[in-house]
């Protein structure tokens, strides 16, 4: 069973995979909508959990750890969670808001522990040393938004996407 959490409106996301049921398959789409609507799958029964680029928007609506929280729950017990998000520099302190769309490793890391997942791995597969994460509009002057428009467009475009960290934790077997 694939479940999809969505963060707002859930129908338009429903009507797509409706649309082409032979493609998506079985998908159940849930809410996930903190600090009222967290169960995103029934509790214990996900095998996977995979987050790209919400943890600066969990922090920005101060509800990171309510949605830590709810990944580990719907998790198996050994179940994995997978997290890509924009990564920090960890020489600069974390703005707990994340206004600029970068987190450190070492704060993402702190919200999963807390939630009882143990980091298991790392990968560099987004990782682009090109990113100097100090630009006008935080991570949002890179592609592919490009929020500063044709203001030094080619010098962004050049950087490319932002520098990712990609991280995995495993529900333990025991909580």
């Amino acid at each position: 069973m694939y479940y999809a959490a969505v963060s707002d409106n859930a129908q338009p996301f429903s009507d797509k995979l409706a649309a082409q049921p032979d493609v998506y398959g079985k998908v159940i789409v849930t809410e996930l909508i903190p600090p009222t609507k967290t169960e995103i799958a029934p509790a214990g029964s996900a095998d996977m959990v995979l987050t790209f680029r919400n943890v600066h928007n969990w922090m920005m609506r101060g509800v990171a750890e309510d949605v830590f929280k709810a990944m580990a729950r719907a998790l198996k017990p050994g179940g994995i969670l997978g997290v890509v998000e924009h990564r920090g520099n960890q020489a600069v302190p974390q703005d707990p808001k994340a206004t600029s769309g970068y987190v450190t490793e070492e704060y993402t890391i702190k919200l999963a522990e807390a939630a009882g997942f143990q980091l298991v791995g790392r990968s560099e597969i987004n990782a682009n040393p090109k990113d100097t994460k100090d630009y006008p509009q935080g991570v949002w002057t890179l592609p592919p938004t490009l929020r500063l428009g044709d203001v030094d467009r080619d010098k962004y475009l050049a950087i490319g996407a932002s520098d990712g960290m990609t991280l995995k934790f495993v529900q333990p077997a025991t909580r």
